[in-house]
């Protein structure tokens, strides 16, 4: 599965993408320029019921857009 196939199924499965995590996770006081991988990924599984592999695609975008 390519990197954008993951986005591409986040997308369809909740109706967000990167941007819209990042605005919900500042919202939810998860987000933070210092934060670790780990305090994302158990938001996005507790919230969005994300698996491993496809919170940590929103993690790679976090970090590729300089967020963290």
């Amino acid at each position: 599965m390519s990197f954008q196939a993951y986005l591409d199924n986040i997308h369809a499965k909740t109706g967000k993408h990167p941007e819209d995590f990042k605005a919900l996770a500042t919202e939810a006081g998860v987000y933070r320029p210092g934060m670790k991988a780990g305090d994302l990924v158990a938001w996005l599984k507790a919230e969005f019921g994300l698996g491993h592999g496809h919170s940590m695609a929103i993690w790679a975008v976090f970090k590729d857009k300089g967020w963290v």
